[in-house]
């Protein structure tokens, strides 16, 4: 694995395996690359706490399971809308659509608007339902695992909305999008929200 040394010079760390086979772990910079080969959906995870909302862009998520109905989102431990959320122990998924370009600049970085002048309503949860997006996911913090630098966080759905049938937004190798990757180029992502990768 290459990391950076305190003097900032580069490191190789091999990773030895119970059955004696030897790797190398990919760096930072190669795990990125590798993974922007695949294309995700992009939403928005919504919160309240002491009556603020809060929200960052995710493209971690996932259906775990249909029966109990479970889902799941990454958060980075370093942001600071996901400890807040995960205090008051519920949140929203707001799925994006292709043109929702504006929502995920909102929300993909510290320096966004967020909430400033955006019309979203509470759910039952009291969680931000988000404007115009194609799907609504309303769960409960199940459970919430360390791996790494990020929380690997299960929610139980409480309740599910589908207001829009339209084309959603992809991310893909570092772009929205997959058919034209000279258009709609996306900020630099990963030093964005809570988790972009």
């Amino acid at each position: 694995m290459t990391t950076d040394a305190p003097g900032g010079e580069q490191m190789t760390t091999d990773v030895a395996y119970e059955d004696g086979a030897v790797g190398t772990a990919p760096s930072p910079l190669e795990m990125r690359a590798a993974m922007g080969g695949f294309a995700t959906g992009v939403t928005v995870v919504t919160g309240i706490e002491d009556g603020e909302p809060v929200g960052f862009a995710c493209q971690s998520f996932a259906s775990v399971s249909l029966d109990p109905p479970l889902v799941l989102f990454c958060a980075d431990h370093r942001g600071r809308a996901w400890p807040r959320i995960q205090r008051s122990g519920r949140f929203t998924v707001n799925v994006l659509g292709e043109d929702q370009t504006d929502l995920c600049q909102r929300f993909g970085s510290s320096r966004g608007r967020k909430f400033e002048d955006l019309a979203w309503e509470p759910s039952a949860l009291g969680t931000p339902s988000l404007p115009g997006v194609l799907m609504r996911v309303h769960a409960t913090v199940e459970t919430v695992h360390v791996a790494g630098d990020h929380d690997v966080v299960i929610g139980r759905v409480t309740g599910l909305e589908t207001p829009h049938r339209e084309n959603p937004m992809l991310f893909f190798r570092g772009k929205f999008g997959v058919e034209d990757q000279h258009e709609h180029v996306a900020p630099d992502l990963w030093g964005w929200g809570e988790h972009w990768g």
